[in-house]
Parts: structure tokens; C-alpha cells; sequence
């Protein structure tokens, strides 16, 4: 993977298809791979989709250098636009689902929208994880909580812990 460098990617509607401009480190030389999204539809599961180029014997090596996420967006703004849906929408309901909004409940959310809010979480994690290597890591670390601020919860308290299962 370190002979190509991925400069740009994008989509292309019609056939509908993932578009990646790289350049070639051992030619230094910029080159343009369209790859079709065969057999798509406006019903097609982007999960499977994404999965399908990624182990693609052909075009796995060009995608797998974009991340998943950005390789979602992309398959997401196709299937969009085969619903019917103009770029500029496809792209505000693409900016919303990478948002984490704390008082939405994502209980009631459909599968897709819920995998894309979990990665969008799993990567503020990662970003903010302190691990053992870290030069700023403290081992143990204990934090006071202001009791003035306790919001009481009926599924937290103590009597209810005396229930018979």
C-alpha cells in the first residue's frame, strides 16, 4: 500500500461508482480509478456495499486507504441520490448523521443511522483515550463530585435493592 498516495476521492452518479484520484510514489504519477457499485440500488444496504469494494480483488487496494466512515459517507450520498435526494440535502443528512446530539434518542433510530452515530463514537473515544503509553497517564486516578449536583434516579437507589428475583 505505500506505492499509492490517495489525493481525492469521490462519487459518480451515473453508473453509480466510487471515483479516487491517487498518485503513484514509484512513477509520481497522478492517476484517476473509477469503481462501479455493481448491481446498486436505492435499497441497497451501504454496510454490504462498503464491504463488497473493500474485499474486492481489484479495487480493494485503493479503497481500503480511504476510511470506513468516509467510504460510507460516499456509498450513502449515491444511494441518496437514487432515492431521489439532491447533493446538497444528501450532504446536510450526511453532516447530521456524523453529529452526536446528547438529547437524541437512539433508541428510535433505524439500523444504519445507528451504526454511523456508534462509529462516530467509537472515533471521539479513541481521540480522547488516555492509554498506559501516554506521557499524560496517571494510574488510578480519583475525582470528587460536587454533591450539590446529584440528579436523584429511581433506577439507582437503594431501596429497590432488596428485590426477589
Amino acid at each position: 500500500m505505500d506505492e499509492i498516495e490517495i489525493q481525492k476521492c469521490g462519487v459518480k452518479f451515473d453508473p453509480p461508482g466510487i471515483v479516487v484520484v491517487y498518485n503513484e510514489k514509484c512513477s509520481n504519477k497522478q492517476r484517476r480509478r473509477t469503481m462501479p457499485l455493481r448491481d446498486f440500488t436505492k435499497n441497497t444496504n451501504v454496510e454490504k456495499a462498503t464491504q463488497d469494494l473493500l474485499s474486492h480483488p481489484r479495487h480493494g487496494k485503493y479503497v481500503s486507504l480511504i476510511t470506513k466512515a468516509q467510504l460510507v459517507r460516499l456509498v450513502t450520498i449515491v444511494r441518496d441520490k437514487l432515492n431521489g435526494m439532491s447533493l446538497e440535502a444528501s450532504l446536510a443528512r450526511n453532516d447530521a448523521l456524523d453529529k452526536i446530539d446528547p438529547e437524541e434518542n437512539l433508541n428510535t433510530v433505524d439500523e444504519e443511522t445507528l451504526k454511523r452515530k456508534k462509529a462516530v463514537m467509537d472515533k471521539t473515544f479513541e481521540k480522547h483515550q488516555v492509554k498506559p503509553d501516554d506521557p499524560d497517564f496517571k494510574y488510578d486516578v480519583e475525582v470528587e463530585f460536587d454533591e450539590n449536583n446529584v440528579i436523584e434516579s429511581g433506577w439507582d437507589s437503594e431501596e429497590g435493592s432488596d428485590m426477589e428475583f
